[in-house]
C-alpha cells in the first residue's frame, strides 16, 4: 500500500515518539478514575491542564465539548468497564461552538465551500454556561450512568484557568 505523503511530517514525528517509547505498563483503565469531555480545540491540552498523566483519564473531545447520544454510549462503557466514576465536561473560552447557533454554523460552512448540513445536529449556542450544565443534567438524568459524578467547567484559553459552572 503506498503512504500518502500528506502525512508525512506526522509519521516521521511518531517515529521519533516510537523510539523513547516507555509506557509499556499502562492498562486501558482510567487510573485516577476520571473522564474528561472537552472541545478538540487545539488550544486545550487536557492532561497538562489537570495535572495528569497518560493512563489517568478517559479523554473525549468533540466540537464544544457537547454531549451527544455517543458521548453517553462511550460514558457507559468507560464506567462500567474502565474504572470511570467521575465525569468533568469542559467547555472553553472563544469556542467557535459558542459563536453562533447551528443555523449561523450551517451558513458558515456553505459559505467557506462546504456541503448542505441542514442534516446534521451541531448544538451550537451563543449561552456557552447554558450548554454546560444542560450536557451535565443530560449525564446526570442518564439512568446507566446513575452514580456517576458529573462537573461542568469553563476553561479559559487566554490564561489556563479553570472555573466551575456547575
Amino acid at each position: 500500500m503506498a503512504v500518502n505523503q500528506g502525512f508525512a511530517d506526522v509519521l516521521e514525528a511518531n517515529a521519533d515518539y516510537a523510539r523513547d517509547f516507555s509506557r509499556t505498563g499502562l492498562t486501558g483503565s482510567a487510573a485516577r478514575g476520571l473522564a474528561v469531555l472537552t472541545c478538540m480545540d487545539s488550544r486545550i491540552d487536557p492532561l497538562a491542564m489537570l495535572g495528569l498523566e497518560a493512563g489517568d483519564a478517559k479523554i473525549l473531545r468533540n466540537a464544544g465539548a457537547r454531549v451527544t447520544d455517543d458521548v453517553l454510549a462511550t460514558l457507559v462503557i468507560a464506567k462500567y468497564l474502565l474504572n470511570v466514576q467521575r465525569l468533568m465536561v469542559i467547555a472553553h473560552t472563544n469556542c467557535r461552538m459558542s459563536a453562533a447557533d447551528d443555523e449561523e454554523l450551517r451558513a458558515a460552512i456553505t459559505d467557506a465551500g462546504g456541503p448542505d448540513t441542514g442534516d446534521l445536529e451541531f448544538r451550537a449556542s451563543p449561552d456557552q454556561p447554558g450548554m454546560v450544565r444542560e450536557d451535565v443534567a443530560r449525564v446526570r438524568s442518564f439512568g446507566r450512568l446513575e452514580g456517576l459524578e458529573v462537573g461542568g467547567f469553563l476553561y479559559d484559553v487566554e490564561t489556563g484557568r479553570l472555573s466551575q459552572i456547575c
